[in-house]
């Protein structure tokens, strides 16, 4: 755990949040600024800071990422329609909080979208 990391202050109970997932690897929380219907973040209990630290030692959790995301979709009622999965890394690419996290993003139709 990073003291200085809200989301680690949020996974360890000291920072209320709206849990919709937890699990020993993984937890999700509703963004308190969401850009759609669904706007859900998913990320490691484990500190990584940003996707660039992720090593072959991360594979369990990267994948445990993706298939939460896909468990809180269908959770949600997205999974069907279809929902937008981002992460940002570093300033430049929008990263805020250096915890690495999915967007789970769903409930109307993206920008951008193809089709």
């Amino acid at each position: 755990m990073d003291e200085s990391c809200l989301f680690c202050r949020i996974i360890a109970g000291q920072v209320p949040a709206n849990f919709v997932y937890h699990d020993d690897h993984v937890v999700a929380i509703r963004d308190i600024d969401p850009q759609a219907p669904t706007h859900v973040l998913i990320m490691p209990r484990e500190h990584i800071a940003y996707l660039t630290d992720i090593r072959s030692e991360h594979e369990f959790l990267v994948s445990r990422l993706i298939y939460t995301a896909n468990e809180v979709a269908r959770r949600e009622g997205v999974a069907e329609s279809g929902f937008r999965l981002s992460i940002n890394t570093g300033r430049e690419g929008g990263q805020v909080v250096p915890h690495i996290h999915f967007h789970l993003l769903g409930g109307r139709r993206m920008k951008g979208s193809l089709g």
